[in-house]
């Protein structure tokens, strides 16, 4: 496999739209329904909002991306948060690999991961 579509569930797509945009700098790459929102965040990679819930609650879920090396993490951490883009938690793990993650209003977890400083 080579693709990736990632989607979560959120409570109202044009609060969610307003957020991912925001937190991604981007506007989505394309609506392909009423209840849906699609950014494209890399080659073969995308992550989609999606408001029918079905039944399903919005929230809960999350999507780590990790920066192409030679991407400062800080720098884009830094942008987001001039987006209004809150930290949510700051990690580095023993190899020195650092995550920082968001949450969007509904509960969702978008994680930014980059190698050692």
């Amino acid at each position: 496999m080579t693709d990736v579509f990632a989607g979560l569930l959120v409570s109202d797509r044009e609060a969610a739209v307003r957020w991912w945009s925001a937190a991604l700098g981007a506007d989505p790459l394309m609506y392909p329904n009423d209840t849906e929102a699609v950014w494209q965040v890399g080659e073969h990679a995308y992550v989609y909002v999606d408001a029918a819930l079905d039944g399903r609650a919005p929230g809960q879920g999350e999507v780590t991306l990790f920066l192409d090396e030679g991407t400062d993490l800080d720098e884009r951490v830094t942008a987001m948060s001039g987006r209004g883009i809150a930290v949510s938690l700051r990690e580095t793990y023993d190899n020195g690999v650092r995550k920082v993650t968001f949450t969007d209003p509904d509960g969702n977890r978008l994680g930014l991961g980059a190698g050692p400083a």
